[in-house]
């Protein structure tokens, strides 16, 4: 399954962005902001989903909204209402929650009629009554919830698949589960070449979403193989993305990923190099270029950036010069003193009595 974009680019540089080549999917959005005492403030309207649920919208999102048995993938934190007491977070864990709405959990009842009015890419703050979250005995275990608890959520639904109605990831083949991402991949792409970057970037979330820790750890030979060639483009063109998106941390992040199983990879490197440039980072990004070029010495890309860093180097170099030469320049010639016109004309007087003293003493010897 090779990157369709890859095909198109001769060097790493060549149209970079428009490369892309995956793992846990946490980074790709960032974690958004998050209120020190509690749940976010939004100030838009409030709209009923049903008597127990209502959604304000935070961020809009785009496209259908999930239907019926539809497989979601969402990122969201929770707290209680009444006490503001965070239950759990799913960007802290850095793996997105999959829900087939319709299937849901009972206490997961609410959160899912949220989620089903939302479209990709959207974030809103819900408000779910206790009726459809944990009930009136609450959960004394994982997560902690009080008895008759409201809760509020901050949920981003990073995007759903219709496809395989109703069947979950953990009900898939592996060949199914690789052919699932693999589709998204190639949907992220398109949407790259249109320059929808943060939709393109969903779908590698969620190609990778099919291809968690827990999936690739049992792995081997070809099968893991197959995944890699889909979960590692994925991460790499999520870093192309970031680095057009100025996110250059979340670019690193990515990057880094792809190099914890590969660590010869030329384009990880390279573009971890972009982004540690970028965020003035000189001496990593020269070493990650450094060894970029080790496994692409005819990279032109690779020598533009190593070339780059060098002339910036001049350039600082140059500039402190000039700093420290108006510090320790060479030390300015003394000015001669102007004699005193005075002590000139009592030393002209003394030396005439003088001269006039010693006339008249030859004269009496």
């Amino acid at each position: 399954m090779e990157d369709a974009l890859e095909q198109q680019s001769q060097s790493l540089g060549k149209d970079d962005e428009n490369e892309i080549v995956a793992e846990n999917a946490a980074f790709v959005h960032g974690e958004p902001p998050q209120e020190a005492t509690g749940p976010p403030k939004v100030d838009s309207e409030v709209e009923i989903l049903q008597e127990k649920v209502t959604k304000q919208v935070m961020k809009e999102g785009h496209g259908q909204k999930p239907s019926k048995y539809s497989t979601c993938f969402l990122h969201y934190r929770a707290w209680t209402e009444s006490t503001q007491h965070k239950f759990e977070d799913t960007w802290q864990e850095q793996r997105p929650v999959e829900m087939i709405l319709g299937k849901e959990k009972k206490e997961m009842t609410g959160l899912a009629i949220g989620v089903s009015s939302m479209k990709s890419g959207e974030r809103a703050l819900l408000h779910v009554g206790w009726e459809l979250g944990y009930g009136k005995e609450g959960s004394f275990s994982f997560p902690n919830v009080p008895p008759m608890a409201d809760i509020l959520y901050e949920a981003e639904l990073i995007g759903f698949d219709e496809t395989k109605e109703g069947k979950a990831r953990g009900d898939m083949t592996v060949e199914e589960r690789i052919g699932v991402a693999d589709r998204r991949k190639m949907d992220g792409n398109a949407l790259f070449m249109e320059e929808k970057l943060e939709e393109a970037m969903q779908q590698y979330e969620m190609a990778i979403a099919y291809m968690g820790d827990d999936f690739m750890f049992q792995l081997f030979g070809k099968y893991r193989d197959m995944a890699l060639a889909v979960k590692n483009p994925c991460h790499l063109n999520m870093a192309a993305c970031l680095i057009k998106l100025k996110r250059y941390e979340e670019a690193i992040g990515q990057c880094t990923i792809v190099l914890t199983e590969d660590e010869n990879n030329a384009k990880a490197l390279f573009r971890r190099g972009k982004a540690r440039a970028e965020l003035g980072q000189t001496d990593a990004a020269r070493e990650d270029f450094l060894k970029a070029r080790k496994y692409a010495p005819e990279d032109k890309a690779i020598a533009k950036e190593l070339r780059s860093l060098a002339e910036h180097d001049k350039a600082i170099y140059q500039k402190q010069k000039e700093i420290y030469k108006g510090i320790f320049g060479p030390r300015p010639e003394p000015k001669p003193k102007q004699a005193n016109w005075l002590t000139v004309f009592w030393q002209w007087l003394l030396s005439l009595f003088y001269r006039l003293f010693r006339r008249q003493r030859q004269k009496s010897d």
